[in-house]
């Protein structure tokens, strides 16, 4: 075997995306040989990401020449050779502009290659007594969806080193479609959790039918119920969008409220969590200003300490800490939501027109984000290189009081605004006889990471004008 030793591990990009070859140091004596096939902090350092693997699969070949493939399965593989020597090709059976791309390239015990999910893999043994070996991150099921084409195929026209016509190849392999008939892999699942509240259904709208992607209420899966593990085939999804919360700040003072609210905010993300870590998705979940206690001079970064005040900004923390064993998560904090539907806009705005002289909080200051803008950025990082990890996303501009807010509602619906009265919050739930939850009196977000990351969202005073003039006559 002319195999190089002592050369180092390696990365190769190929002309497939995704598809990678590796250079693996080989080291040899007159005994023989010694090599890392796979190891796990080497192959990450150079640049591959853990794929999470599950089974280690040998197919030993007798003779030169036999020949499998080509088939993509819905999983990953990171493929050597133990023993022997192989010509491989790899074609991309993917949904998408590289579709029927051909690489090729030999394999001996110093190489090895990476191959994505929906990639087809196909060799012939150069060398008796081959041993090929192939690692891979989910088992197989009869229910997961396949694709193959033929060793054949005139459009991908691989230049095979020993004719088929000379070589060993199944009944099952001659008979696989041309590239015309493939029907191609379709990308990972997403799958948006919550989709019936208000960040939902603007994520419905960024998303709108693209086949790829899952719309899951409450009734159709319950993240608080038993059995949420085995109630999808999970690898068939790359990303889990976690758009349910308890959001009754209020109400999760109570004894009832605040049982609801550890399960939907943390029990419930605990499990979702376990899923993604142990399937390799990526897990978006959304977070709050409640977890800071408002205190802070400035905005808060990403890396400011949690202090939050009531049980809701106390299960908003406990779920960013589930949230970041997964390894890869997006943490969305963000403020002042609006959406569609009863919130704070629409409230002033049927105030002003019934005549009604509100009295509002100046002393809390933060700045409205609104779902759309939360669901681009969502679509933004999940779509992006960006770091896994906490993001801040808020409206940008400068920071408002509640107070300023309902006066630019008041003035911009064509109300007098000096009819907004401000009112310190201690004052305005003086007389109240219900649960009140602490709020933050200080709720700006530093967008600096977001923006650094390209995710940047829209002023949000300009993003109140829009809102405004978009739902006149609804309000």
């Amino acid at each position: 075997m002319a195999t190089e030793f002592g050369k180092p591990l390696t990365r190769t990009e190929t002309t497939i995306p995704g598809l990678v070859v590796f250079d693996l140091p080989l080291h040899g004596d007159s005994r023989g040989w010694f090599k890392e096939n796979w190891q796990h902090e080497k192959m990450t350092t150079a640049g591959l990401e853990d794929f999470g693997p599950v089974q280690n699969n040998i197919s030993f070949n007798d003779a030169v020449g036999t020949t499998r493939g080509i088939h993509a399965e819905p999983w990953d593989k990171f493929v050597s050779v133990a023993t022997g020597r192989i010509f491989g090709a790899w074609v991309d059976l993917r949904e998408g502009d590289t579709f029927g791309a051909v690489f090729t390239t030999e394999l001996d015990p110093s190489k090895a290659i990476y191959v994505p999910r929906g990639v087809g893999n196909s060799y012939q043994t150069l060398e008796p007594d081959t041993a090929y070996v192939y690692l891979v991150n989910d088992h197989w099921s009869p229910t997961a969806s396949y694709s193959f084409l033929n060793l054949a195929d005139e459009t991908a026209n691989i230049t095979w080193p020993i004719p088929l016509e000379q070589v060993e190849i199944s009944a099952k392999d001659k008979n696989h479609p041309r590239l015309s008939d493939v029907t191609p892999i379709p990308p990972k699942k997403t799958l948006v959790i919550g989709a019936d509240g208000q960040l939902g259904r603007a994520l419905r709208a960024e998303y709108g039918d693209k086949a790829s992607v899952e719309y899951a209420t409450r009734d159709t899966l319950d993240i608080t119920a038993p059995g949420l593990g085995t109630a999808r085939r999970w690898r068939d999804y790359d990303i889990i969008i976690n758009a349910a919360a308890y959001t009754a700040v209020d109400t999760a003072e109570t004894p009832e409220g605040r049982t609801y609210a550890w399960a939907a905010n943390v029990t419930g993300l605990t499990a979702l969590a376990s899923i993604a870590a142990g399937h390799g998705i990526i897990l978006v979940h959304v977070s709050s200003d409640y977890v800071f206690d408002g205190t802070k001079t400035g905005e808060y970064t990403e890396e400011d300490p949690i202090c939050p005040l009531g049980v809701y900004g106390q299960t908003k923390a406990a779920g960013d800490a589930i949230a970041q064993t997964v390894p890869r998560h997006y943490i969305i904090r963000t403020s002042w939501v609006i959406g569609d539907g009863n919130n704070f806009i629409s409230t002033m705005a049927r105030l002003a027109e019934k005549g009604i002289d509100p009295k509002v909080v100046n002393d809390q200051v933060g700045r409205l984000t609104f779902t759309s803008d939360i669901a681009t950025a969502i679509d933004q990082l999940c779509t992006s290189d960006a770091p896994y990890g906490i993001y801040n996303v808020t409206g940008a501009g400068t920071p408002s009081s509640w107070y300023d807010i309902a006066r630019d509602v008041y003035r911009l619906s064509g109300h007098d605004p000096e009819r907004v009265s401000a009112v310190s919050t201690d004052e305005y739930f003086a007389t109240s006889t219900t649960a009140v939850a602490p709020r933050p009196r200080n709720s700006a977000l530093s967008l600096a990471k977001a923006q650094t990351a390209n995710v940047t969202t829209p002023d949000a005073h300009d993003s109140l004008i829009s809102y405004l003039e978009s739902a006149r006559g609804d309000l």
